[in-house]
């Protein structure tokens, strides 16, 4: 018999993408779509900058939740294709909002989570994320884990 192991996040790395046989498989990559929608659950406006300056050529429209309390109903309003999560946030804590996100009818949208630091990447697989970035986040990392959760080719 033969046993095989999945190796655990590289947790030297800035960014991570995780799999889990609790997540739907990822899509096949396909071309940029043509407008992608991300909701950003942070209080800091230090992170919600970064995420605006990464995005802001990119043609993604970003809509931004200070409160982790009304984070689902904007989850459920708003439809994001991605939803961003500092896990630093506020007095729920983005576990939190993270679990409430995906015990709702939303499930399937793919979480990304934003760390201090890259040795918790352990949160991230409990949140069932599909990757995870380690602040402060680079325009790079961001624009390329957003393209790989949603499926998408980099362009040639």
């Amino acid at each position: 018999r033969h046993r095989t192991q999945k190796a655990a996040p590289d947790v030297n790395t800035r960014c991570g993408h995780l799999t889990s046989p609790m997540l739907p498989p990822h899509p096949a990559p396909t071309t940029v779509p043509a407008m992608s929608k991300v909701l950003l659950v942070a209080d800091a406006s230090w992170v919600q900058n970064q995420v605006a300056a990464a995005l802001s050529d990119s043609g993604t429209e970003v809509r931004e939740v200070e409160d982790p309390r009304t984070a689902l109903d904007e989850v459920i309003d708003f439809e994001p294709d991605v939803i961003i999560i500092d896990m630093q946030i506020g007095s729920m804590g983005g576990m939190a909002v993270a679990r409430a996100i995906r015990s709702a009818n939303v499930a399937d949208t793919p979480l990304v989570l934003l760390l201090d630091r890259a040795a918790d990447a352990f949160l991230a697989k409990r949140a069932a994320a599909h990757a995870w970035l380690t602040k402060p986040i680079t325009s790079q990392d961001l624009r390329a884990t957003l393209d790989r959760v949603q499926g998408v080719e980099a362009a040639s």
